[in-house]
C-alpha cells in the first residue's frame, strides 16, 4: 500500500505544535558561540508573511549540514514541527527534514515569489508621487533640487530598501512607503498648525518639514546593503559604526556643499531635523528636537512606524482568543476581541 505524499502547507498559515511539509527560504545563517565556547547556528526561514528561527546546536543532526550545505537566498523544503515561544516568537521546534527546493516542487504549488515580502503599493508609483510633492511644496528652488538630487542618485535603493530589518516596514519597498505617508502626514499637520499658530514669528516652514520629512531617512540608503531576493539587507560598516541618523545628516550636507546654493541657516535646520527625529536618547537620537518643525516630524514618523507594527500584527495574528500572541517587538499582546 502506498503513502499519500503530504500536501505542503504555507509557513504562514502553520498553527503552534502543527507539524507540517512547506517551503521557506533560508533568509540568515549566523554562526555564533555559545557562553561554555560550543559553536551554533542562528537560521531564520521565511515565507512573505512569516520568519521563524531555528537554532542548530553542535550537537544536532543538522549542525554539519547547515555549515556545510545550507545557503542563505536558498529555497527549501521542510517538514518540521512549528511553535511560538513567548519571548522569542516563531520557531521550528523540531525539524526531520530538509532538502533543496527542485523544479518538480513547482506542481506542490511552489512560486518563489510566494516567498518575498514587498510593499502592498507600486514602488515607481509612490517614487514618483513622492517627486511630485517635492515638485509641487518645496517652493524654496535650490532646497528643492537637494531633495530632488538625492532622491535621483539613490532611486534604486528607495525603491528595494526596507524601512527596518525587523522593527516596521520590513520589507521591499518599506522605506519608500513609510517616507511617502511621513510626508503625506506632515503636510496635512503644518498646514493645520500654521493657520493655528499665526503669532510665530517666523511662522512653521512647510518647506523645511516637507524635505525632513522626505529626508529623515535618507542614511538608511547607505546603512544597508545589497541583498538576495526576500533576503533582509545586511548591515553596512558604516551603517553598524555611524548609523542611518548622521550617515543622513552626512549625505545632506556634502550634496548641499556640491550643490552650493542652498541657503546654508535651511541646511543646518534640516540638519538638525535628521538628526534629532527620533527625538529620544534611548531610540538612537544624539539630539533632543529644538525647532518645533521637528516635533511635527518626530510624531507623523513615530505613528506611522507604530501603526505599521500594530496592523501587521492584529492582520497576522492566528491564535485563539482575544490578544495576540506577544508580539517580540511591540512587547504586549494587542487586544483583537472587540466588535466596534
Amino acid at each position: 500500500m502506498s503513502k499519500t505524499k503530504p500536501t505542503p502547507i504555507p509557513l504562514c498559515e502553520l498553527a503552534p505544535g502543527q507539524h507540517a511539509d512547506f517551503f521557506a527560504l533560508l533568509a540568515e545563517k549566523t554562526r555564533g558561540t555559545t557562553s561554555q565556547g560550543k559553536p551554533y547556528f542562528a537560521c531564520r526561514f521565511r515565507d512573505a508573511r512569516r520568519s521563524v528561527a531555528f537554532m542548530v546546536w553542535q550537537d544536532s543532526p543538522w549542525y554539519e549540514p547547515c555549515e556545510r550545505d545550507w545557503q542563505v537566498g536558498q529555497f527549501y523544503k521542510l517538514r518540521a514541527v512549528y511553535g511560538e515561544h513567548e519571548r522569542y516568537g516563531p520557531q521550528l521546534m523540531e525539524l526531520h527534514a530538509i532538502r533543496s527546493v527542485t523544479d518538480d516542487d513547482r506542481a506542490d504549488g511552489f512560486d518563489p515569489l510566494l516567498f518575498i515580502e514587498h510593499s502592498r503599493y507600486d514602488a515607481a508609483v509612490m517614487f514618483t508621487e513622492l517627486k511630485t510633492i517635492a515638485t509641487t511644496h518645496i517652493a524654496d528652488e535650490p532646497l528643492r533640487r537637494l531633495v530632488l538630487t538625492l532622491f535621483d542618485r539613490h532611486a534604486e535603493a528607495w525603491q528595494r530598501l526596507p524601512a527596518t530589518r525587523d522593527r516596521f516596514y520590513p520589507f521591499a519597498g518599506g522605506l519608500l512607503e513609510h517616507t511617502l505617508s511621513v510626508t503625506r502626514s506632515c503636510l496635512q499637520l503644518v498646514e493645520r498648525y500654521t493657520a493655528h499658530y499665526t503669532e510665530l514669528r517666523p511662522p512653521l516652514n512647510r518647506d523645511l518639514i516637507v524635505a525632513a520629512a522626505m529626508l529623515h531617512d535618507i542614511g538608511r540608503v547607505l546603512e544597508f546593503g545589497a541583498a538576495l531576493p526576500g533576503v533582509s539587507p545586511a548591515y553596512t560598516v558604516p551603517g553598524r559604526l555611524v548609523g542611518h541618523l548622521i550617515l543622513g545628516r552626512d549625505l545632506v550636507r556634502d550634496t548641499a556643499r556640491e550643490l552650493g546654493d542652498v541657503n546654508p541657516e535651511l541646511v543646518q535646520m534640516l540638519e538638525h531635523m535628521i538628526l534629532s527625529h527620533l527625538a529620544l536618547p534611548e531610540w538612537g537620537s544624539p539630539r533632543l528636537p529644538l525647532v518645533p518643525e521637528c516635533l511635527i516630524l518626530h510624531h507623523a514618523d513615530d505613528l506611522d512606524a507604530k501603526l505599521e507594527m500594530y496592523v501587521r500584527c492584529l492582520s497576522r495574528d492566528r491564535s485563539e482568543g482575544p490578544f495576540t500572541e506577544r508580539d517580540p517587538v511591540l512587547n504586549r499582546h494587542l487586544f483583537k476581541g472587540r466588535s466596534v
